[in-house]
């Protein structure tokens, strides 16, 4: 994959790097970003969740509107846009010591920083051709991860010292990022062709009833949707519960999650390959039942060294399930509307982050801590359950998607 790398045109080699850097900066902060508010406000496991699901809608809403910019003003405007507001809005989130404050500047940040997020996959689809693109965002993927085994480790030697240089490195990865893409990486975006117009606003809207009727494809986003739920709470809830149950240290949470991301890194074209020899949805229902153990364990587990073995439980269904469930979403869609159906793919990830935190810091806030981890083994067993069902009920499907490909 790393040789693969240094045969791809400079521009995307460019912005392989700048990702990680930028990458790198909210690795460094967000795992800690829960414990940062609990302690600096002083409020409730709740309203911690709220302030996530204030950012996500944040997030939400700014994707929508970077995707359309976009293609309107270009990858590069918007991506440079997008960095410079995430850097000034961690500065900003870094020094406020008002609650009202930061949940308003939150909600913006999330909007504002996401903005740049559709142009840097526009990118890479821009700069490299269609035999290229699934290699190029595998690449991209892994730079990512790499960022995420560093990351937490640096973020948790920083942390004990000081929360506020968490937001300005955040700030100044970004920063760095945005001099990188604005010297270096030139705007991608192709010409309009001769006679074009952007008219697609009404055909687009009306494709994507088409896939809301693909009740099939539906249940299946409803039932992952279940395990976004789930694994949201490792990069949330799960530090601030380790750290307040158990006195878990900052650093070491930053080594708890880099063992998440480098077993990634290693092991997941492996595993991946490995999987995609069996019917995908049983192979999804066993990685799920991975979830089940691990989240569950937290539950239940003290001692340091089952921390990170449910982490590695937790990890290992993340490699089985999540590739192969974006490459299921794939085969569901017809070719003409294979672009319709895996956005709508990407909206059953949107939905769950707007309340998945806010209902873990509920039930922890009424029900205690570890009550957070049962139901996270609940929910994974039910979802285990609904891919098991949906293996009867789509396995002619994709038979004959299977054999049309053939």
């Amino acid at each position: 994959m790393f040789k693969k790398y240094f045969q791809y045109p400079k521009p995307f080699k460019i912005l392989v790097l700048a990702t990680f850097i930028d990458r790198l900066g909210g690795f460094i902060l967000f795992p800690y970003f829960s414990i940062y508010v609990y302690h600096r406000f002083g409020i409730t496991w709740t309203e911690v969740g709220l302030m996530f699901t204030m950012f996500s809608a944040g997030s939400l809403v700014g994707s929508a509107m970077g995707g359309a910019f976009a293609d309107k003003y270009g990858r590069r405007l918007m991506l440079l846009f997008g960095l410079i507001s995430s850097a000034m809005g961690s500065i900003i989130l870094g020094f406020l010591d008002n609650i009202i404050l930061f949940y308003i500047v939150g909600a913006i940040l999330g909007m504002l920083g996401d903005v740049g997020g559709p142009a840097r996959q526009a990118m890479v689809t821009d700069l490299l051709g269609k035999e290229k693109q699934a290699e190029g965002f595998g690449i991209l993927r892994v730079a990512v991860n790499l960022s995420a085994v560093a990351g937490p480790i640096l973020g948790g030697i920083i942390a004990t010292r000081s929360f506020l240089l968490l937001f300005i490195i955040d700030a100044i990865g970004s920063l760095i990022t945005a001099v990188i893409v604005y010297t270096i990486i030139p705007e991608t975006k192709p010409e309009l062709e001769i006679g074009g117009h952007n008219d697609s606003l009404i055909k687009t809207i009306k494709g994507y009833k088409e896939v809301l009727k693909d009740w099939q494809y539906i249940l299946f986003l409803a039932i992952s949707a279940i395990t976004v739920i789930v694994y949201m709470q490792l990069n949330s809830t799960l530090s601030l519960f380790l750290f307040k149950y158990h006195g878990f240290p900052l650093d070491m949470f930053g080594y708890l999650l880099s063992t998440n991301a480098l077993m990634v890194v290693v092991f997941q074209f492996w595993i991946t390959k490995k999987m995609s020899k069996y019917a995908p949805m049983k192979v999804i229902a066993l990685g799920v039942f991975f979830y089940i153990v691990g989240f569950g364990m937290y539950g239940f587990i003290s001692e340091v060294y089952l921390f990170f073995i449910a982490m590695i439980i937790i990890t290992i269904g993340e490699m089985i399930e999540m590739p192969l469930a974006m490459s299921v979403a794939g085969t569901f869609a017809p070719e003409d509307k294979r672009g319709r159906y895996m956005a709508v793919f990407g909206f059953h990830w949107a939905i769950p982050n707007l309340f998945a935190v806010l209902i873990a810091g509920l039930i922890g806030d009424t029900l205690g801590g570890r009550w957070i981890w049962y139901f996270a083994g609940i929910l994974s067993l039910i979802a285990v359950i609904g891919f098991l069902l949906l293996h009867r009920i789509t396995k002619d499907r994709f038979v004959s998607n299977q054999k049309s490909t053939d």
